[in-house]
C-alpha cells in the first residue's frame, strides 16, 4: 500500500492522469483587459471562456496550476441542483422564484455537457447518479422531494426501493435511494483543463503561479497586483473559493473552509460487482460518503470530513475505515492515492453570489459545485456586459457572514458541523 501523509495533498489519482498541459508563465509585465478573472477552477475558466465567446479581452490569474483546488481535486460526482430540494426552495422563496432557481440550477447539466461537447474534453464523463438513503426516514423524504421535482418542475428521477438498491451497488446497506440517469461523474481536473485550453483558443490570457496579492477598486476601473506584475481592468471576476481570503477577506466571512480526503484503490478485477450500473452514488448523510469508479475500474472514494486543516497523517487510512464500512471486500485492497482539499461552505449551503462595485464573484459551493460552477462563472460573464437578470436569481439568495470574526468563526462553525454530524449517528 502506498502512504499517503500530510504533506501530499494533492497526490491525487486526477493529477497522475491529467491530460497533457503547458505550464503557463507567471504573470511579469504591466496588462491591461476588459476582464480579470481571479482562479483557475472550473468557476474561472468558465467566466473567462464566456467573457472571451462575448468579444471581451481576459486574462486569468491562477496562483498555483489550473485546477490546483476543489475543481482539480473533488470528487468528480455530477449532481444536478443545489443542496437544498426543490421541496424546500419552493417553501422558503415562492414558486416563480423556485422555478427561476430551478431553470438554472437544473440547466448547469445541460450547460456542463454542452462545453464537452462543443471543445471536445476528453473527462471520462458517464450518466448516472444514486443518492442512497442512510436512513428509511431519509428515503422518505426522499420519495416526497422526487414526487414533488416531477409534479411541479417536470424533472423526472427514479424511485430506487431497498430491495432494488442492489442494482447500483452491492453494500452498505442502504434504504432505498433515488436514480437519476442526468446526472452522472467525470474526471474533473481533465475538464479543467479542457476548459482551459478552450479559453485559451478564445483568446484568453492565462498565467499561472500568479497569485494576485492587492486589488484596488477605483470606480472606474481595478487595480491587481499579482506575481512580478499588474492587471488594469474594467472589472474583476472573483472565482477562488476558499482561497479568497488573502484578497478579499471581506467575501471569506460568507463560508468556512471544510476539509476533504478520497482516495483511489488499485484497479478492480470486480468493479462491475461493487457498482452495476456504473453510476456515482452519495449517501444521505451530514457526513456522506461518496463514490464511484474511474475509467480504469478504480474506486474513488470520498468520506469523512475534518474541521481543522491539518490532515490526518495518514489519508490513505483515514478514508479506507469508511470505505470498508460501505465495502467490506476491500478491506484490504491497496490503495494507490490518497488526496485532499477544502470545501468552501456558506452558512446555509447555497452558493454566494454577488458584486460589490467592479467586483463580481462566486463561491461558497458547499461541495455541490462541480456541474453549479460552469453556470456561476456564464452568470457572471452575463453580468459584466450588463444582463443581470439570470445572474440576479442567484445574487438576490439570503446570506449571512459566519459569526465570530475572524478568530471565533471557524470554531463556532465546527462546533455546528460536529452536531449534525453527530446527528447520522443517532
Amino acid at each position: 500500500m502506498k502512504m499517503i501523509g500530510a504533506s501530499d495533498l494533492n497526490q491525487s489519482y486526477y493529477a497522475a492522469t491529467a491530460q497533457a498541459w503547458e505550464t503557463q508563465a507567471s504573470l511579469a509585465s504591466a496588462e491591461d483587459c476588459d476582464i480579470v478573472v481571479i482562479g483557475g477552477g472550473f468557476t474561472g475558466l468558465s467566466a473567462a471562456l464566456a467573457c472571451a465567446e462575448k468579444g471581451l479581452s481576459v486574462i486569468l490569474l491562477e496562483a498555483n496550476s489550473i485546477g490546483f483546488g476543489a475543481s482539480g481535486r473533488n470528487g468528480g460526482q455530477l449532481i444536478p441542483g443545489l443542496r437544498w430540494s426543490m421541496r424546500e426552495i419552493d417553501a422558503a422563496f415562492g414558486r416563480a422564484r423556485a422555478q427561476a432557481i430551478f431553470d438554472l440550477a437544473y440547466g448547469a447539466v445541460d450547460r456542463v455537457k454542452n462545453r464537452i461537447a462543443e471543445h471536445h474534453i476528453s473527462c471520462d464523463a458517464k450518466s448516472g447518479h444514486l443518492e442512497a438513503a442512510y436512513k428509511p426516514a431519509h428515503f422518505d423524504a426522499m420519495q416526497r422531494d422526487a414526487a414533488f421535482l416531477a409534479q411541479h418542475f417536470g424533472w423526472e428521477a427514479q424511485i430506487v426501493p431497498p430491495q432494488d438498491v442492489g442494482r447500483h451497488i452491492s453494500g452498505g446497506g442502504y434504504h432505498g435511494g433515488i436514480y437519476d440517469p442526468q446526472g452522472g461523474h467525470f474526471h474533473p481536473l481533465n475538464y479543467a483543463l479542457g476548459l482551459a485550453k478552450a479559453a485559451q483558443k478564445a483568446g484568453v490570457r492565462i498565467y499561472e503561479n500568479s497569485a494576485a496579492q492587492t486589488l484596488a477598486d477605483t470606480g472606474t476601473h481595478v487595480e491587481i497586483r499579482a506575481g512580478a506584475g499588474t492587471v488594469t481592468a474594467k472589472h474583476v471576476i472573483m472565482a477562488a473559493d476558499t482561497w479568497t481570503g488573502g484578497i478579499a477577506a471581506q467575501l471569506s466571512s460568507y463560508t468556512v473552509p471544510i476539509m476533504n480526503y478520497n482516495i483511489a484503490t488499485a484497479p478492480l478485477s470486480h468493479a462491475d460487482q461493487l457498482l452495476p450500473s456504473d453510476a456515482a452514488v452519495a449517501d444521505s448523510r451530514f457526513v456522506l460518503n461518496y463514490f464511484r469508479l474511474s475509467a480504469d475500474r478504480r474506486l474513488i472514494f470520498g468520506g469523512g470530513e475534518k474541521y481543522v486543516q491539518q490532515p490526518p497523517r495518514d489519508i490513505a487510512a483515514f478514508v479506507r475505515k469508511h470505505m470498508v464500512e460501505v465495502f467490506p471486500s476491500l478491506a484490504h485492497t491497496p490503495i494507490d492515492y490518497a488526496w485532499g482539499g477544502a470545501v468552501g461552505v456558506t452558512i446555509n449551503r447555497l452558493p454566494h453570489m454577488g458584486r460589490a462595485g467592479n467586483v463580481f464573484f462566486a463561491h461558497g459551493f458547499s461541495g455541490h459545485g462541480a456541474l453549479v460552477t460552469t453556470l456561476a462563472g456564464e452568470l457572471m460573464a452575463e453580468a459584466v456586459i450588463g444582463t443581470l437578470s439570470r445572474f440576479d436569481v442567484f445574487a438576490n439568495l439570503p446570506h449571512n457572514r459566519f459569526p465570530g470574526g475572524k478568530w471565533l468563526a471557524r470554531p463556532l462553525a465546527t462546533l455546528g458541523l460536529l452536531y449534525y454530524a453527530m446527528r447520522d449517528r443517532l
